[in-house]
């Protein structure tokens, strides 16, 4: 039998938020505590406009709703700063987070990962909830031990405020994990424009485009003599990433640190 699992979640009335309500809500053995809004504290999540009809309250005040409600897992599907808020504060209360906001430095994992150790509690923070952009991942480092000349496109809406993607970068340090800092391109290329050859990490190349129209897409472009291999994902709509979002929170609670990609969770 599945743990029963009461959970709150940040950022509801966002677009993955409103995904996030509907797929607890719709699993037998999650429970959908509260929601945390910036907007409409003292309602019900019945309330707030193209939601369903659920008597659940909603708090302004993170740190509030954790004393009250005392979850077992919070799903933070907000921004960035407000993300890194609310792992910290949902730490501090013993509720474990489901983190699905992207822009933390080397820095903020290394005080986050210590603080989780501190209270022997699980966390996740995950670039990607979408399996099979965690398998494009995982594939393009397998494929970059033996094509290491690497260049990552990510695509993305246009109202996505950081670039490059948090689901690129995490796949630009996994293949720096399995190769050596390497250039690439002609030794004396130059740059016309500023900007041509996209952004570099250890001679990866990432390149970042901004459409309307667009939801989450990423290729991974290998190079080897008389060769190329493409890896690509693409998530056509926001339920591609519930799967992931539902394995997260299954397995936060039976960690005590922190994680952070969902491909450390994978078998």
């Amino acid at each position: 039998m599945n743990q029963q699992i009461s959970i709150v979640i940040a950022g509801p009335r966002g677009k993955m938020g409103r995904e996030a309500v509907s797929m607890v809500s719709g699993t037998p053995h999650f429970t959908l505590a509260a929601v945390i809004d910036s907007k409409n504290a003292g309602k019900k999540v019945s309330d707030l406009e193209g939601m369903p009809s659920l008597d659940v309250p909603v708090f302004d005040d993170a740190k509030l709703c954790f004393a009250e409600i005392r979850p077992d897992v919070l799903i933070d599907l907000t921004k960035p700063e407000i993300g890194k808020v609310h792992l910290e504060q949902a730490l501090e209360h013993n509720v474990r987070p489901v983190i699905g906001t992207t822009g933390f430095s080397d820095e903020d994992l290394e005080r986050l990962q210590n603080l989780a150790k501190e209270k022997e509690l699980g966390a996740i923070i995950a670039p990607n909830f979408a399996i099979g952009a965690i398998l494009m991942m995982k594939f393009a480092q397998m494929a970059s031990k033996y094509l290491p000349d690497v260049e990552i496109i990510e695509k993305h809406h246009d109202q996505k405020l950081d670039a490059p993607s948090g689901t690129a970068l995490k796949t630009a340090q996994l293949v720096r994990e399995v190769r050596e800092p390497k250039s690439q391109g002609h030794p004396e290329e130059r740059e016309d424009l500023p900007g041509a050859r996209g952004a570099e990490l250890d001679g990866i190349r990432i390149h970042s485009v901004r459409l309307p129209g667009l939801v989450a897409h990423q290729e991974v472009i290998l190079g080897g003599e008389g060769q190329t291999l493409t890896i690509k994902h693409d998530s056509m709509n926001r339920t591609s990433f519930m799967p992931g979002v539902k394995m997260a929170v299954e397995a936060v609670v039976n960690l005590d640190h922190l994680v952070y990609g969902l491909e450390n969770i994978i078998e």
